[in-house]
């Protein structure tokens, strides 16, 4: 994974020829300096990874020529959704980053009581299409061709009422009875995690009727932008591809 990874949307196949998105080309001939010729891995998001040159570079395009097509991924086999709250300012950024980082395979933002920033209307399509981007350029980084899902901004309460699907269900809680330890281990998992000022008491009763479990990691409280990613690694360690090295 020393080669440049780029992530395209269109649908790649081998032999092809294609215009590198504008931002993608703009990192590559403006940031990075890659010449004609530059070997580079493509992904569209739809399994596996193309080996790649870079073909042609003029005023407003940057051309790559597409190789093989490699059957490769780095997915985990734990599947975790990440229900976040939205938080503030760059938090939000850097909790999907790392999150993908982690192997996440979904993010849902929701809007909850104790939310400081609030998203509504084409506002919020914006940050969600933002978001989107970060999970790309962590996908890039840490060699992932899946690119999670962001989902649309929704009220908590609302997520709340739709069904599990047979996802074991989790919030943090540092006087829970529980830790992840405790737990039999698990494939799929939907998170709950709270805005800066955690969850309100109305939101915790509305969780734990929907199927969500407390549990305790230390007797610690955590920060938001903390919380998620903490837990997303331990259970990768407990139930994930952390047990292989």
């Amino acid at each position: 994974m020393n080669q440049p990874r780029f992530y395209c949307r269109e649908v790649l196949a081998p032999g092809a020829r294609i215009d590198l998105p504008e931002p993608v080309a703009r990192h590559a001939v403006r940031v990075l300096r890659l010449p004609p010729g530059a070997p580079v891995v493509l992904f569209d998001g739809r399994a596996g990874e193309y080996e790649a040159r870079i073909e042609r570079i003029e005023k407003d395009r940057v051309v790559a020529a597409l190789g093989a097509w490699r059957d490769v991924e780095r997915e985990s086999g734990l599947l975790v959704t990440l229900v976040q709250a939205v938080q503030s300012g760059e938090k939000m950024d850097y909790t999907v980053q790392k999150a993908v980082e982690l192997g996440v395979s979904h993010i849902v933002p929701v809007d909850s009581r104790r939310s400081v920033t609030r998203l509504a209307g084409e506002r919020a399509a914006r940050r969600v299409a933002h978001w989107q981007g970060v999970a790309a350029a962590a996908c890039e980084q840490c060699g992932r061709n899946q690119v999670p899902q962001v989902a649309p901004v929704e009220k908590l309460e609302i997520w709340l009422a739709r069904p599990s699907g047979g996802a074991l269900r989790l919030m943090l809680a540092p006087d829970a009875e529980q830790s992840l330890a405790d737990l039999p281990p698990a494939k799929r998992v939907e998170l709950l995690i709270g805005a800066e000022g955690g969850l309100a008491p109305q939101e915790i009763v509305a969780a734990r009727q929907a199927g969500f479990q407390p549990v305790r990691m230390g007797p610690r409280t955590l920060r938001t932008e903390t919380a998620g990613l903490a837990a997303l690694a331990a259970m990768q360690a407990l139930w994930g591809d952390f047990r292989g090295g």
